[in-house]
């Protein structure tokens, strides 16, 4: 079953990824062939979206991959990277887009509004086909990328009604406003993903998990003396990992041991770490029968 939906996952990213490669480059042309700013930073956002999701399918095929000898915790922390690339570019089209659409408000220019409106329809349909491909999907990259399409749609019909108004009334700074209104929206988005990468790359302890409580529950399993060099972080955001250093106290059989092993790997079960290390220690005065 795994299987089977790692392979669908895979599928619909490869299909999604090639719809939004075609539509960015269409997209692109249509900016310059319409004189709209607004098209050329939505086009900019595509660009971010369909490097994500050349990553999330690439990323997708090689998380098959099992640890080797160079990479012994696997490949999943690629994605950090992918994650961080895309960052960049689109920090920086972003800033290209505001000092545009800033040139633009000053000087404005007529933008074709017919031309909009044709672009912004296929736009709505080409990213809400994307985004229902990938909906109801498995795998959390199916899951993110179908919501980061969703946004790209509701980004595409604003460009409708802005290019329908345009078509009526004669605003030419409308088009520039809306540039920097979808540049602004995109740069809150990837600071706040860029935020979150970083965390990740830094080896922050996961969101939702109380360090101080999960301390208590360790010290508290019978025979745990104390525990030191407690670690948490995260390969990429999804696989955590965990290690500590337990001392043991009024132990007298290797038995013993291994059944704290087991209280302490079921106390830790919740937390679905995908890998566990327990290294356990003994006071001086332990000797066993």
């Amino acid at each position: 079953m795994g299987s089977h939906h790692s392979h669908r996952a895979s599928k619909n990213l490869k299909t999604a990824f090639f719809l939004n490669l075609a539509f960015t480059i269409f997209e692109f042309i249509g900016g310059l062939y319409t004189n709209s700013i607004a098209l050329t930073s939505d086009a900019l956002h595509d660009v971010g979206d369909t490097f994500s999701l050349g990553s999330a399918w690439y990323l997708e095929n090689l998380s098959k991959r099992k640890p080797d000898k160079k990479f012994t915790f696997g490949y999943a922390r690629f994605s950090l990277l992918g994650a961080l690339i895309n960052s960049i570019i689109l920090i920086v089209g972003s800033i290209f887009v505001i000092y545009h659409g800033i040139e633009r408000l000053i000087h404005p220019e007529e933008a074709d509004a017919v031309g909009m409106i044709f672009f912004a329809i296929v736009g709505v349909v080409v990213n809400a086909y994307a985004a229902w491909r990938l909906m109801g999907g498995k795998t959390l990259n199916e899951q993110v990328m179908s919501w980061h399409l969703l946004e790209d749609v509701l980004g595409w019909v604003a460009v409708l009604i802005a290019a329908i108004v345009m078509y009526f009334e004669d605003v030419p700074f409308l088009d520039p406003a809306l540039s920097l209104f979808i540049a602004a929206f995109i740069l809150y988005g990837v600071f706040k993903r860029l935020r979150k990468t970083l965390f990740v790359f830094l080896q922050g302890v996961p969101s939702g998990i109380d360090m101080v409580e999960l301390e208590i529950k360790l010290n508290e399993v019978e025979h745990v003396k104390s525990i030191h060099d407690c670690r948490i972080w995260s390969l990429e955001g999804e696989q955590n990992v965990f290690t500590v250093h337990v001392m043991l106290e009024h132990i007298s059989s290797v038995a013993q041991v291994h059944e704290v092993r087991m209280a302490l790997l079921e106390l830790l079960k919740p937390y679905n770490f995908k890998h566990i290390t327990i290294q356990t220690e003994f006071d001086p005065e332990t000797c066993f029968a």
